[in-house]
């Protein structure tokens, strides 16, 4: 059965790091390597002598070894990525961050042994996290997940978004590429955030896989997500789509309450229509029993 790995780049609380780790290894990863971008970070005891974790803290002496210390977090994601991957003993690798979560619909090592052997890279389709502050806390909480809304359900965008939908024309905040497993043991191979490069070229993946997705944990958390809104705006996510970079640079707090409560929550009338066109998920990720296993040792 096929082999793979995950690996982050991590700047985020413990708790946080413990269930990225945990649902991964709960999922049957190989291991999983973790770089954490700040050096002083305080790491998990657990995680430190756990045989199937690589902790690296990302000090002077680690981008003296690897060049320069690239002032862009993408650059450093890319740089830790590629270092995983060459390091690696499976047969493939993953590059999620830390709050997104894998939701497949039978056993991820099952899938990924079914990959024809000509394929370098396969694609998961990124699902959003909704709003929902009624659920018992799970580290990252949500149960409903949106899926993009790309111009063949261009039908759904006003039930899900209403007065924003061109403001989002893609549905969801974050990114809509996805994220890719990487086959490894390819010379010359270098992943990327959401994709790999070959010999100067992108290397085509298999298109989204229908049995795997991405949970991604972006804005469902209201106060989290305001705090980050600055830097998504001016060096993050955002700046790369200019209308909702600008509606959120100009809006006023009582429009951004209304923006945040529209297109992060979903009415039963809109769950209605999104659910059968297989743009929403519901999933319960039971993250905190995943992180008592793994502190237990059950992981």
């Amino acid at each position: 059965m096929a082999t793979w790995d995950a690996v982050a780049t991590v700047k985020a609380p413990a708790d946080q790091v413990l269930a990225y780790v945990a649902n991964n290894l709960s999922l049957g990863a190989a291991h999983v390597w973790l770089y954490f971008d700040d050096p002083a970070a305080d790491v998990p005891e657990v995680l430190g002598r756990h045989p199937k974790v690589t902790v690296t803290l990302c000090d002077d002496r680690y981008w003296k070894s690897r060049g320069k210390r690239k002032e862009a977090h993408q650059s450093r994601q890319s740089r830790n990525a590629r270092d995983a991957y060459g390091r690696t003993l499976s047969q493939w690798l993953t590059h999620i961050d830390v709050d997104e979560f894998i939701l497949s619909d039978r056993p991820v090592d099952q899938i990924l042994d079914a990959v024809p052997p000509d394929v370098r890279a396969v694609k998961l389709e990124p699902f959003e996290a909704m709003h929902a502050p009624s659920l018992p806390d799970d580290i990252f909480t949500a149960r409903m997940f949106r899926g993009p809304l790309r111009k063949e359900f261009a039908d759904l965008r006003s039930a899900a978004l209403g007065a924003y939908a061109e403001v989002i024309p893609e549905g969801i905040l974050s990114h809509t590429v996805g994220k890719v497993f990487f086959r490894t043991g390819i010379p010359g191979l270098s992943p990327r955030i959401h994709g790999a490069m070959l010999d100067g070229e992108r290397v085509q993946s298999s298109g989204r896989h229908p049995e795997m997705r991405l949970l991604h944990f972006h804005a469902q958390n209201r106060d989290a997500w305001l705090a980050a809104l600055p830097f998504r705006l001016s060096r993050g996510a955002y700046q790369f789509w200019p209308m909702l970079q600008g509606f959120l640079q100009t809006a006023t707090p009582d429009e951004i309450t209304e923006f945040y409560l529209q297109t992060q929550t979903v009415s039963p009338d809109a769950a209605a229509l999104l659910a059968p066109r297989g743009r929403l998920l519901t999933a319960d990720l039971c993250l905190r029993q995943k992180v008592a296993d793994l502190l237990e040792g059950r992981l």
